[in-house]
């Protein structure tokens, strides 16, 4: 059984590796490629590390610390400017559910994630959370 059972609607796991590494993927259905482009599917990442550890600004440190972070992308460049770091892998899982929470209930307003947003995408993402 996969530790994602509390998942909220929309939200599926896409990917689970064995070292724990997760990717969850928000309205597949929608997001398929046909109406957005397939890097328009709201993704949420669990890992051990930053995966962004190769930015600019982010510490070496961070980087290859033993924590798990979890991060949600609108698009590959395009993420949630939150830091979201836990100690085990079940904190981050926990952390991982509730953000899929805070997105799927309208709480993450995509206007806040963007510098400047696709307004059709922006729009569906506002529609399916409950925000329009």
């Amino acid at each position: 059984m996969s530790d994602f059972a509390d998942l909220p609607d929309g939200w599926v796991v896409w990917n689970e590796e064995p070292d724990g590494h997760c990717v969850l993927a928000y309205r597949p259905d929608v997001f398929d490629s046909t109406e957005f482009p397939a890097p328009c599917l709201p993704t949420l990442y669990l890992t051990r590390g930053r995966r962004n550890h190769r930015r600019p600004g982010v510490s070496r440190e961070d980087a290859v610390s033993g924590d798990w972070y979890v991060t949600l992308n609108l698009e590959p460049d395009v993420q949630l400017q939150e830091t979201n770091r836990y100690e085990d892998r079940e904190a981050g899982v926990d952390g991982t559910i509730e953000l899929a929470r805070r997105f799927a209930d309208g709480e993450i307003d995509p206007d806040d994630v963007y510098q400047v947003p696709r307004e059709e995408y922006v729009e569906k993402l506002r529609e399916l959370t409950g925000q329009s």
